[in-house]
């Protein structure tokens, strides 16, 4: 039986990477319902090959751009985040894969929760900003939530058959992307061009920016809390240049298991599809004798003040990561628009983060107010 899938986000590096898994197995998965961004030119092409029923794109400008380009194609044509929602709830789908880029996803994915179908999520900032309430639905609805993100799908693989409860720390690997071992009194020198080189993962711009600031391992870190149901204090980040072990979990006795593979999110993004089955990815065999060394260090919090920061909002808990989340998109967006220093995106947040009131999270409006909050006061810091 082929299973149907609706896709938010399918024209990001998520999305194309799924598209990719879901052609190889052409008897196994279909494509119902696409959400897409800005890039119409690649949505064409994803319509033209895969014939969803339902499409969303941002904005009516871009509706009358993509039937330009696919005249042929008879599809509905939807857009907005209402376009996006559509998607999310497709009647005919089986399974939704979230992997639209920051606090566009919340509303769609909150959305595709309450369906009681099997969410693949990969969009972090879902959880980083209304955690308790995502939970509670997908509890409330019983849907699945299967991590996509390569540190939470390692996590999950190294649970099976475990017992949760002789979980005594998981821990999340982190590459410590391009400024590693970069002098940091340069810090403020460093380009959008070097941002975004990252030594391992082929990724978005949005998210490999966050990789170089390690934002994004703080954004895991507070993801990881509600998927597993830890505390901050059970949660470790390691970092690991290879980016080979893609997080581990300690138990009781002191074993640790731990997933390993090539850097490729196609690896990730099949376990979920095929969960509890797995199946053929396309990713390059383990070749251990090419492998030199796995090798393991501290973060450093003064030199990426984005984790110190991300721990501190998941300490706080309430409305702040929420803040923290919209603080940190304000500042990557003015760094990639070179309109501030690198060095400022962490200034940015935490003085957002600052300026806050944390209240209690109880629903998504209260994280979408706050959200909001945090993007005028952060624009007002950029400016």
């Amino acid at each position: 039986m082929t299973t149907q899938l609706s896709i938010l986000g399918s024209t990001g590096s998520i999305g194309v990477s799924t598209l990719d898994v879901v052609q190889r197995h052409p008897q196994r998965y279909a494509v119902v319902a696409l959400a897409a961004g800005r890039n119409i030119a690649k949505l064409a092409e994803q319509v033209r090959t895969f014939k969803p029923k339902l499409v969303s794109v941002l904005n009516q400008a871009d509706i009358e751009k993509l039937q330009q380009l696919i005249p042929e194609c008879h599809c509905t044509i939807v857009s907005g985040e209402a376009g996006a929602i559509q998607v999310a709830t497709h009647p005919d789908a089986d399974k939704v894969v979230s992997a639209m880029v920051g606090a566009a996803g919340l509303k769609p994915t909150y959305a595709a929760i309450c369906t009681g179908k099997p969410v693949l999520l990969a969009n972090k900032e879902t959880l980083v900003m209304a955690g308790e309430c995502m939970m509670a639905a997908a509890k409330e609805h019983h849907c699945t939530l299967l991590p996509i993100d390569s540190e939470h799908s390692a996590i999950l693989q190294s649970m099976q058959g475990q017992p949760r409860d002789r979980i005594t720390r998981i821990i999340l690997t982190a590459s410590g992307g391009p400024f590693r071992t970069r002098p940091q009194e340069t810090f403020s020198k460093i380009t959008r061009e070097e941002a975004l080189a990252h030594p391992n993962w082929n990724m978005g711009a949005k998210i490999t920016i966050d990789s170089a600031s390690m934002m994004n391992k703080g954004l895991e870190f507070i993801e990881a809390m509600w998927l597993f149901d830890l505390k901050p204090a059970q949660i470790d980040i390691v970092v690991h240049p290879q980016s080979i072990i893609h997080s581990m979990v300690e138990y009781c006795d002191g074993s640790v298991m731990a997933q390993l593979g090539m850097p490729d999110m196609r690896g990730p993004i099949s376990y979920a599809l095929a969960y509890p089955d797995r199946m053929a990815s396309g990713i390059t065999p383990m070749d251990f004798t090419k492998t030199s060394q796995l090798t393991f260090e501290a973060p450093d919090t003064k030199r990426f003040p984005c984790l110190r920061l991300a721990r501190q909002a998941a300490e706080a808990g309430g409305t702040l990561p929420a803040v923290m989340n919209a603080a940190n998109e304000i500042a990557v967006a003015a760094f990639l628009d070179n309109k501030i220093h690198f060095t400022k995106i962490a200034d940015i947040v935490e003085e957002t983060m600052k300026r806050h009131t944390t209240q209690r999270c109880g629903s998504i409006e209260d994280a979408v107010a706050a959200d909001t909050w945090a993007r005028e006061t952060a624009k007002g810091l950029v400016a």
